[in-house]
């Protein structure tokens, strides 16, 4: 089967942003101008192509990332519709992992906003190349210099305007594109037939100041353009685009566009733009793995003739067709029949069904190329962040890392009918969600699930009622504290031994145990030298060390940011064993635990409240009550004040209500987890009396 585009003719990229930014919306004139629908669907009216989940469309919200494929001038361009809630930041991590270039949306109103700092430092971490777009130019309090400004501010990026917009506000009609000196106007309800006139002679003297600080930006980013215009020689708009191009592959440079999506308008320069700036599979660095028994660097090039890999990015379970695991295919070409090793779990996979995903529809394929993403039905062992490559050619792909879960409830089956269900749907989602953990609780025996906020949680039980018909009882949400030591403890002696009639057990472990700064979590050495313990028990105090880790001695919770050096101990002949060690380390990691002044830690939430200035003090007062940390106030567009501030999870529960009765509804807040800090002594004994 041929490839219908070339590699250089492919672009894979995300829409990111905060929010209510437009992502969606922007995705849909997407599919609108390309020819993928044939009429425009709507958020408020549930009827988008992308957000397909009955929660989705109910809530108007994005909760999983979903792929579309679209052509535009000859291009193939696979589209992921991210989430722009901080509560599914997964879905986020996710699709940046496996895209070449990324559109972030802006809204005019508000600039940089905090989700859009987070997207933009992971999409930083995996070197993802951007574009930005300013959307809902037609609303009160518009502003493209306030974000072109913010997003130099904020996000340290360095932007670069490429038009200039007609008119603000409810007047804007359309942009100048300051490369080529045109207006663009878009006069019909669809948007479907831009106009190119004049300049309009109002704009002639700021287009011309315009275009001229976007030549000195474009040529200061390659060597043979900064020659050309320190002498004075005239410069081609293909030279500018080529300059350009290889400026926001390296990073160094954002170019942005604006528009109104509600209003179609500033669409098409948008995907011209993809086009012309953003990646092919061809132009990034070939992907590099490591070899799975020798650790040595591999590379492989976006070839279809190489050898294969690919990696697991996304899992799925569809009612009718059962489970997706979506991937993107950096060498070779998966084929269907083909057997290929699932390198982390050392399984081989066979290939069933292949397919070309639109949102929820689906279309069958008999092969997938390099540099292209599709779906695969039928893999028993593959899971999210997978590699999946040819067996005679093995290599282990860079993995995706996902934060930890801050929020976790009990839930129980309503009827005893639903106990077995349950534990299915639960599996089901955890398989889908890496940032959704299930685990039973070894003191009450309930069933506990963990998740990054309250939204998060609410979807997932909700789901479950939907897709999996199972009724459930849902707890209290509580927060997922931590434990700490905070002073170092040396040489903790712990002798394990115990006679019976039988062969007795003998485990003799000496550790030392010291605090590590935050984000370490627990790191074990051996420091055992001349055999005073056999290599073979040293695996087994390893795992008691990790055991007694998992729930600590204040309260029970996890322990993190310590290490445990082994630094002696001693054996008996006969009546050491690998169960004696572990008891040994265990009650040894406690005693050393105890002695190193213990303390909680609470997850702490980075805040940011947007409210009119009027009410500020009496949100200010509201933080504070909160335990909170006010970092800083900054001025928005409108007359509004944006708060940022450090606040306690545990004191986050309800704020919504609080904060809407408080500024009659017109305040908006956005938080995600910062770190862990230790808990002061009067909140401490609060919670471990409750």
């Amino acid at each position: 089967m041929a490839r219908t585009f070339p590699l250089e003719r492919c672009r894979n990229i995300g829409i990111i942003a905060h929010i209510d930014a437009g992502k969606t919306t922007t995705t849909e004139r997407i599919l609108f101008y390309t020819g993928k629908t044939y009429r425009i669907g709507s958020v408020d009216e549930g009827t988008t192509v992308t957000d397909w989940m009955v929660q989705e469309r109910e809530r108007g919200i994005t909760i999983v990332s979903a792929a579309v494929t679209a052509e535009w001038k000859n291009h193939q361009i696979n589209i992921i519709d991210t989430p722009g809630h901080i509560d599914f930041t997964a879905e986020v991590q996710r699709s940046l992992r496996v895209l070449d270039g990324g559109v972030v949306v802006f809204d005019a109103t508000q600039g940089v906003e905090p989700q859009s700092e987070t997207v933009w430092r992971q999409a930083d971490r995996y070197h993802v190349p951007r574009i930005c777009f300013i959307n809902k130019m037609d609303r009160v309090g518009a502003s493209y210099e306030y974000c072109i400004q913010s997003i130099r501010e904020r996000l340290g990026a360095n932007p670069i305007a490429m038009q200039l917009p007609i008119g603000v506000e409810s007047s804007f009609v359309g942009v100048v594109d300051l490369l080529t000196r045109q207006a663009i106007y878009w006069t019909d309800e669809l948007g479907r037939e831009p106009e190119v006139r004049e300049v309009p002679p109002d704009m002639v003297d700021e287009v011309e100041a315009a275009r001229e600080t976007l030549v000195e930006r474009i040529c200061e980013l390659d060597d043979d353009l900064t020659v050309k215009f320190l002498e004075g020689e005239p410069i081609s708009v293909e030279e500018l685009k080529a300059g350009l191009r290889k400026a926001v592959i390296a990073n160094k440079a954002a170019p942005v566009f604006c528009g109104s999506s509600l209003r179609n308008k500033g669409v098409q320069p948008l995907l011209d733009a993809v086009v012309d700036y953003l990646p092919s599979p061809a132009d990034i660095p070939p992907v590099k793995g490591t070899h799975p028994d020798t650790g040595e660097e591999i590379t492989r090039p976006a070839d279809d003739q190489a050898p294969v890999s690919a990696l697991v990015f996304k899992i799925v379970t569809d009612p009718y067709v059962g489970r997706l695991a979506y991937f993107r295919v950096y060498s070779g070409t998966i084929s269907t029949n083909q057997t290929v090793l699932n390198v982390v779990k050392g399984r081989r996979e066979r290939i069933g069904r292949l397919l070309r995903m639109y949102a929820d529809r689906r279309e069958d394929v008999t092969e997938i190329p390099a540099g292209d993403i599709g779906a695969v039905l039928g893999l028993k062992d593959s899971f999210t962040g997978d590699t999946l490559c040819d067996p005679q050619f093995p290599i282990v792909l860079e993995s995706i890392s996902f934060p930890e879960p801050v929020i976790y409830v009990a839930i129980e089956p309503k009827t005893t009918a639903d106990q077995d269900k349950m534990a299915e749907a639960l599996r089901k989602l955890s398989e889908e969600d890496p940032t959704f953990r299930v685990r039973t609780d070894e003191n009450t025996g309930q069933t506990i699930i963990a998740g990054m906020g309250e939204l998060h949680l609410d979807v997932l039980v909700d789901r479950m009622l939907r897709e999996f018909r199972v009724q459930a009882n849902i707890g209290k949400p509580r927060v997922s504290y931590r434990e700490t030591i905070t002073v170092p403890v040396q040489k903790v002696d712990y002798r394990y031994v115990k006679q019976t009639g039988g062969k007795g057990m003998y485990g003799h472990v000496v550790i030392n145990m010291e605090p590590l700064e935050t984000g370490s979590g627990v790191v074990f050495e051996n420091k055992i030298f001349g055999g005073a313990i056999p290599n073979e028990f040293i695996p087994a105090v390893q795992k008691g060390v990790m055991e007694a880790a998992e729930s600590g001695v204040l309260a029970g919770y996890p322990v993190t940011d310590i290490k445990v050096t082994l630094i002696d101990g001693s054996y008996h002949e006969v009546d050491s064993n690998e169960m004696a060690f572990r008891m040994a380390a265990i009650l040894a990691f406690k005693e050393a635990f105890q002695k190193g002044s213990p303390v909680l830690l609470e997850p702490i939430m980075k805040v940011e409240v947007v409210v009119p200035e009027e009410f500020l003090g009496d949100v200010l007062g509201q933080l504070n009550a909160r335990r909170g940390m006010i970092l800083g106030m900054e001025m928005r567009p409108g007359n509004a004040q944006a708060a940022r501030a450090m606040v306690p999870l545990a004191e986050m529960f309800g704020y919504a209500t609080e904060l809407r009765s408080a500024t009659q509804g017109r305040g908006v807040f956005s938080m995600e987890f910062d770190h862990y800090a230790p808990v002061s002594a009067s909140v401490a004994q609060k919670i471990l009396n409750s």
